[in-house]
């Protein structure tokens, strides 16, 4: 399976649009700031399925402020970050992570990709698609082993 991760895209539906294209992926998940940009990928891609938490540019969004599920045997959490205060640091959300089982921990807010793994939890933040150096990740899920890519537009 391959997942693309895009976040703070900003109303930058173009490039959302233009990193869809480039990799072709089996699912789409958004991590917030304009999760509403993700209904240009709906509307134009209707066959890939999209999964968005909103952010803190999202007040007046009805979705979800994480989201939590299993792909293959991996436990995925999704979140924007803001409130587990990402920028000062990921010690409460992987103290979190750590209290669910989560196998990959998304968060974006920050607009600074990253790409770790510590006490076996793939920690990413695929930077902003919409803002400065538009970045996005690439998951690869294959025969229960995970991989990631942090890509630039």
């Amino acid at each position: 399976m391959r997942i693309l991760v895009m976040s703070d895209s900003h109303g930058n539906k173009n490039a959302m649009l233009t990193a869809v294209e480039r990799e072709s992926p089996d699912l789409v998940l958004h991590l917030g700031d304009h999760d509403r940009d993700c209904s240009a990928i709906e509307w134009k891609y209707p066959e890939i399925p999209v999964r968005t938490v909103k952010g803190n540019c999202d007040r007046t969004s009805a979705g979800l402020d994480t989201d939590e599920f299993l792909l293959g045997d991996k436990r995925f959490f999704m979140t924007h970050g803001n409130l587990h205060s990402v920028k000062l640091g990921l010690k409460s959300l992987i103290s979190y992570a750590e209290s669910r089982d989560i196998d990959v921990l998304l968060f974006g807010h920050t607009h600074r990709p990253y790409n770790e793994v510590a006490n076996d939890i793939a920690i990413i933040n695929p930077g902003s698609i919409g803002m400065g150096i538009k970045t996005y990740a690439v998951l690869e899920l294959r025969n229960g082993v995970m991989t990631c890519e942090i890509l630039k537009l």
